[in-house]
């Protein structure tokens, strides 16, 4: 639909036009399963943490809640832990909060990684240098070992929030590189050169030319960095280096190692974790390869 149609079609009547493109939607979710079905399983992680606390109390993911040690039961659907704590209730406190780790650091990160990548992409020369250099230098540093450094200083301190802006702090080098490439090859493009000679300033070249090309790819990157920060920031807690008084999906693998839930035969304990865990990462990985499509001319003609 073209945009003076489109125009045409809101004047006409907002709900056919609301209507169209809802259709329109539906009919690309059918032709990129893997973005429909990755939608699909993020909505329902999503609904454990919108949904959840209308059926089950935030209150009962506190120690000494329940009975601890108890296996999953009509009561209990997924038993209780050494501390008391359901942990029903403590997945559906959890699973948002480690999402929002992940949403906040991707969120800083992406952010950072666009604005120095796209100034070094277009503006080039010392900027380029600069910036490609810094970003080149500390990809070849030890990340987590740094990340580890990082929190275990602020321990006392840290929080979901906190520990989001760690896990950025070293997040957003990547992003920056990939950026700089796109930009580098849309910048040669005939109607960023024809913007350029009209007398468009840098800015505007950026803000009206370069991003909404760069939207697409910006959105599978955000997915991706958002996978990335789970995972760094699941693996700091799960060392017993996040947020000690919320319980986060990490610091539950954490409390179930500290007291020997595996030796002790408490599964359910440790599964329920690690089955979010790996839903969350599948949802976000059918989520990226399905944006990939709209980001890679390629594989948009193999739908078409």
């Amino acid at each position: 639909m073209t945009a003076q149609a489109g125009r045409q079609a809101v004047e006409a009547s907002p709900a056919a036009f609301l209507f169209q493109r809802l259709r329109g939607a539906l009919a690309y979710g059918l032709r990129n399963p893997m973005l429909a079905a990755g939608l699909l399983i993020l909505l329902l992680l999503l609904a454990i943490g919108w949904l959840g606390p209308l059926f089950v109390s935030p209150e009962l993911a506190q120690p000494a809640s329940a009975p601890p040690d108890l296996a999953p039961s009509a009561e209990y659907p997924l038993g209780t832990d050494d501390q008391g704590r359901n942990l029903l209730a403590v997945a559906i406190v959890g699973l948002p909060l480690t999402l929002q780790v992940g949403f906040i650091a991707g969120a800083v990160a992406l952010g950072l990684g666009t604005i120095l990548g796209v100034v070094a992409g277009y503006v080039g020369g010392v900027v380029d240098a600069v910036i490609r250099g810094l970003a080149d230098i500390l990809l070849t540093v030890p990340g987590l070992v740094v990340l580890v450094t990082i929190a275990a200083s602020i321990r006392g301190v840290i929080s979901v929030t906190v520990m989001a802006l760690v896990v950025a702090s070293l997040a957003w080098m990547w992003p920056t590189r990939t950026i700089r490439a796109q930009v580098l090859t849309l910048r040669q493009r005939s109607y960023v050169q024809v913007a350029k000679m009209s007398g468009m300033r840098t800015h505007e070249v950026i803000f009206f030319e370069l991003l909404p090309n760069l939207l697409p790819y910006l959105a599978a990157s955000f997915v991706t960095s958002t996978g990335a920060a789970v995972l760094a920031s699941v693996g700091l807690e799960a060392l017993g280096l996040g947020p000690q008084n919320e319980p986060t999906l990490g610091m539950t693998i954490y409390w179930a190692i500290s007291f020997n839930a595996l030796v002790r035969g408490l599964w359910w304990w440790w599964l329920m974790p690690i089955v979010l865990i790996v839903l969350l990462f599948m949802s976000l990985f059918l989520v990226s390869s399905g944006l990939d499509e709209l980001s890679n001319p390629r594989r948009r003609r193999k739908y078409r």
